[in-house]
C-alpha cells in the first residue's frame, strides 16, 4: 500500500468570495468550491461550464490554415477528384477517419481511406503508403490525427502530384511540412482559443469548415458527427474543458438516444447496454474494444463497425471486436507478467527514476497499456520496447511532473524517431542503443524530477461532514459532468469515521468493500483494486477516507456510496 500525499485544492480560497458567488448564482457552496478549484470564478464562465451550450463552440475557420483547407476540400468534391483520408489505428484515429470519410461520402465525394498497419508500417505517414495512394489516382490526401511531423513524406507526395492537407493535434516541431494546409491548434502561430482538441476534434472542425464553405446547415452537421467526435476525444484522454466539454456532452446525448448503430451493437455484445451512458463508460467499455482492432487485428474492422448500415452487420462486427478485446487482454497480461519479472530481477531498479523494459516479439499493440499499468504501480515513467531483428518500437507513459515528449527530445540521439504528448509517447530505437538510451533518459530525469514528484498525490476538492454525503449530493454533482482530464470527478475527504465492516470482494478478491460510521450516519464504500488495504485496517479503526461520491442502485433502491481513492489512519494532518 503506497503512501500518498493528500492535496487540498480549496486551501487558499477566499471564503467570503465563495459565499458571495454561491448566493449570486444560486449554487450550493460545494459546487462553487469545485468550480473555484478549477479556476472558474466568473458567472458567465460557470454558466458555460455547467450548461455546455452550442454557442460555446469556436469558429473552425479560426484554426490555422483552415480557410485554405476547407476551400481545397470543397474544390475536390465539386471536381470529383479522388480523395484519400489517411488516419491512425487508435480510437482517436479511427473515429477521425470515419468522421471525415462519412461526411465526404455524404457530399458525394469520390473518397477512400487508408490506415497503416500497426506492426508492418507503424504510426504516421510512410512513403510506401503515399506511393500506393498516388498510384490509385488520388489527387488529395487528408491526414487525420497524424502528419504534422511528416516533412519528408509530404515532400515525396508533392513529387507524386498528390496534394496533402494535414489535420492533426500532436506537438509540432520547428519545421512544418509543406502541405496545402497544416491544420493544428498546437502550431506556434495559432490564434485559436483552445489547443487541446483531439485528432478527431480537428477532423470534426475541418468537416464543419467544409460544410460552411459548401453552404450547409452546420448545426445539422454538428449533431450528425458529434458522437464520433466525443468517443475519440474521451478515448484520447483530452482535456475535458472548453469546447471539448460541449462535444462530449452532446455526443453522449446522441449515444443515449440510439446514435451510431455500431456503438449500440458494441454495448450490447459487451453487456453494457443498461449502464449509464457517460464518459467513463466510453473510456472503459467502448474505447478498448475499438482499440482492440488496431492493436490485435486490423483497424479496418473498427471502421466497418462505425460505418455499419444494418443492425445485423453491426452485431457481427461488434462480436469480432469483443473477441479481439479478449485476445488483447490475454496478450497484455502475458507481457505484464514478463515485464514484472524483469523488474523483480533488476538489482538497480530502485535507483532508476524512469523504467525502460524491452522484450523480443512483444505485441506492439499492447505494450502501451502494459507501460501504463507499470507506471501506475510504481509511480515512475515507464517505457516498454518490443524488438524484432534488432529494431525496436516503444511506447511510454508518464507521471505528472515529467514531460515524456520533452524527455525523448532531450535523448533523441539514441532514437530513430519519436512523437506524442507529455503523458504518452511512442518511439523507435535500435537494439544496440537501448542501454545508452536508458542511461540518458534516467540522467535527464535526475535533473528534472524531485523526490516529491515521485510520491503519488490525490487532489481533494474539499473536506465534507459524513452527513453531507447523500443521494441528493451525488446527483447535484452530475451537473459538473462530463468528467475527465482537467475536470476529474470531484474527490472529497471525510475524517474520523469508524470502520464497522471491511472485506475483500470480487471473483479474485481484488476489491475492497466496507461500511463506515459517524454518529447516526452509516455509509457504504467500495475500493476497486484496493484489496491490499484490508491487510492494514480492521473493524473498529478510526480512519480518514478520500473518495468520490456515487449512487448505488440495488433492487430499485438508491443509496449513497463512496468510491474510495485512499484511506489512512485518522490524523489531524489529513
Amino acid at each position: 500500500m503506497r503512501n500518498k500525499i493528500w492535496c487540498y485544492k480549496n486551501r487558499g480560497i477566499d471564503l467570503e468570495e465563495l459565499k458571495a458567488f454561491s448566493e449570486q448564482y444560486n449554487l450550493p457552496p460545494v459546487i462553487s468550491t469545485i468550480l473555484f478549484n478549477r479556476g472558474i470564478k466568473d458567472g458567465n464562465a460557470a454558466k458555460l461550464f455547467i450548461q455546455k451550450p452550442l454557442s460555446g463552440v469556436h469558429n473552425p475557420l479560426d484554426l490555422p490554415d483552415m480557410p485554405v483547407a476547407a476551400k481545397r476540400i470543397a474544390e475536390a468534391i465539386k471536381n470529383n477528384e479522388k480523395i484519400v483520408v489517411y488516419g491512425d489505428y487508435d480510437v482517436d484515429g479511427i473515429t477521425s477517419v470515419v468522421l471525415m470519410y462519412s461526411y465526404l461520402k455524404s457530399e458525394g465525394a469520390d473518397v477512400d481511406y487508408y490506415i497503416p498497419d500497426r506492426v508492418s508500417e507503424g504510426y504516421g505517414i510512410n512513403i510506401m503508403a503515399i506511393n500506393k495512394i498516388a498510384r490509385s489516382g488520388a489527387k488529395l490526401m487528408i491526414t487525420v490525427d497524424c502528419g504534422v511531423t511528416a516533412v519528408g513524406e509530404v515532400e515525396f507526395a508533392r513529387t507524386q502530384k498528390l496534394d496533402v492537407i494535414i489535420t492533426d493535434h500532436h506537438t509540432c516541431k520547428e519545421d512544418l511540412p509543406r502541405a496545402v494546409a497544416v491544420v493544428n491548434p498546437k502550431r506556434e502561430d495559432s490564434e485559436y482559443p483552445f489547443d487541446a482538441l483531439a485528432g478527431v476534434g480537428v477532423s470534426f472542425k475541418t468537416v464543419l469548415a467544409v460544410a460552411m464553405e459548401l453552404g450547409r446547415n452546420t448545426r445539422d452537421v454538428f449533431m450528425r458527427y458529434v458522437e464520433l467526435a466525443a468517443i475519440g476525444t474521451i478515448a484520447d484522454v483530452m482535456s475535458v474543458t472548453d469546447e471539448n466539454r460541449i462535444i462530449i456532452e452532446h455526443g453522449l446525448e446522441v449515444m443515449k438516444n440510439g446514435g451510431n448503430i455500431g456503438i449500440k451493437a458494441l454495448l450490447e455484445v459487451s453487456g453494457a447496454l443498461q449502464r449509464p451512458v457517460d464518459a467513463a463508460m466510453v473510456a472503459y467499455i467502448v474505447a478498448p474494444r475499438i482499440n482492440a482492432a488496431g492493436r490485435i487485428g486490423n483497424a479496418d474492422t473498427a471502421v466497418r463497425l462505425l460505418l455499419s448500415e444494418t443492425e445485423e452487420e453491426a452485431k457481427a462486427v461488434a462480436a469480432e471486436l469483443d473477441c479481439a478485446n479478449r485476445e488483447r487482454q490475454e496478450a497484455e497480461q502475458a507481457i505484464f507478467e514478463e515485464a514484472m519479472d524483469k523488474v523483480m530481477k533488476d538489482a538497480t531498479f530502485d535507483k532508476k527514476q524512469v523504467i525502460v523494459l524491452s522484450g523480443e516479439g512483444w505485441h506492439h499493440g499492447v505494450i502501451g497499456i502494459v507501460a501504463s499499468r507499470i507506471c501506475e504501480r510504481f509511480y515512475k515513467p515507464c517505457i516498454l520496447v518490443s524488438f524484432e531483428n534488432g529494431v525496436g518500437k516503444g511506447s511510454g507513459r508518464s507521471i505528472p511532473g515529467f514531460n515524456l515528449f520533452d524527455a525523448l527530445a532531450a535523448t533523441e540521439e539514441h532514437l530513430t524517431n519519436f512523437g506524442g504528448h507529455s503523458a504518452a509517447a511512442g518511439l523507435g530505437i535500435n537494439a544496440d542503443s537501448i542501454d545508452a538510451f536508458t542511461a540518458a533518459i534516467n540522467k535527464y530525469a535526475a535533473g528534472v524530477l524531485t523526490a516529491e514528484d515521485m510520491i503519488p498525490k490525490i487532489d481533494i476538492d474539499c473536506r465534507l461532514k459524513p452527513e453531507t454525503v447523500s443521494v441528493g449530493f451525488a446527483k447535484a454533482l452530475k451537473k459538473l459532468e462530463p468528467f475527465g482530464t482537467d475536470n476529474e470527478r470531484p474527490v472529497f475527504s471525510v475524517l474520523g469515521v469508524k470502520i464497522i465492516a471491511i472485506d475483500t470482494v470480487g471473483v479474485d478478491k481484488k476489491h475492497l468493500k466496507m461500511r463506515v460510521a459517524s454518529d447516526d450516519t452509516v455509509i457504504s464504500a467500495i475500493g476497486f483494486n484496493m484489496s491490499e488495504y484490508a491487510m492494514f485496517f480492521k473493524n473498529g479503526d478510526i480512519v480518514d477516507v478520500a473518495f468520490s461520491a456515487d449512487i448505488n442502485v440495488y433492487q430499485g433502491r438508491e443509496s449513497a456510496q463512496l468510491l474510495l481513492k485512499d484511506m489512512k489512519k485518522h490524523s489531524s494532518n489529513n
